[in-house]
């Protein structure tokens, strides 16, 4: 075998490690903290050696903020693609409705990367400042979500009502969300689904008074 048929052999299987340990760190940080994961925890996770996550993570702030970044990736992928050709009719409850039904079925389907975002923001463990900027970097680009699917559904008003009425409500739908996700995953009975369909009504109601207030 010729010298250099090997590489992209090799650069393959480093890929698929570096991606099992990105699984195995994501799964365990979320149901431990960030405090109760070990390095050895992980490589018991993935049968991978301490040498192997070291090689392509220089510590474990440097893990978690790989973990944070991918996930917060593909999260927001996952929320643009459910958000594609939104609709352009309708009230503001249909159009803020069908935003919130999307956004539970991503919230359901991902919870291990939003378990671990809202397990750092509630505790101070993770204290590294590479770490602590990705967090702020995933809230950031939340907020700034919310803001384009309330100006989407206030669209009707005008850009300028429907984007001062986004960063009047930009918060308020934060919150709404990460107590929508805490509520599912401490009560079962209590789905994403049907606090999404409560947020709703919320939304469009604050959303119409700073209509309002802006018109008059």
């Amino acid at each position: 075998m010729r010298k250099g048929t090997r590489a992209p052999n090799g650069n393959r299987r480093g890929q698929r490690s570096r991606e099992e340990i990105l699984d195995a760190a994501a799964h365990v940080m979320s149901l431990r903290g960030y405090a109760g994961t070990s390095i050895s925890s992980i490589t018991a996770e993935t049968g991978l050696p301490r040498s192997a996550i070291y090689h392509h993570f220089r510590s474990k702030g440097g893990l978690l903020s790989a973990v944070m970044a991918r996930g917060a990736h593909n999260f927001f992928a996952a929320m643009r693609e459910a958000h594609a050709n939104p609709p352009e009719g309708g009230t503001h409850h249909e159009r803020m409705a069908w935003y919130m039904n999307r956004t539970a079925e991503i919230f359901t389907s991902r919870p291990d990367f939003l378990r671990l975002h809202v397990l750092l923001l509630m505790s101070d463990e993770a204290t590294d400042a590479e770490v602590a900027e990705m967090n702020r970097q995933v809230r950031a680009e939340g907020r700034a979500y919310m803001r384009v699917m309330i100006s989407s559904a206030f669209a009707d008003e005008g850009p300028e009502i429907a984007q001062a009425v986004a960063e009047e409500l930009d918060y308020f739908a934060i919150a709404g969300f990460d107590g929508s996700f805490v509520n599912a995953q401490s009560d079962p009975e209590c789905t994403i689904a049907s606090q999404m369909a409560r947020l709703t009504y919320a939304m469009v109601a604050l959303g119409e008074a700073a209509v309002a207030h802006h018109k008059a």
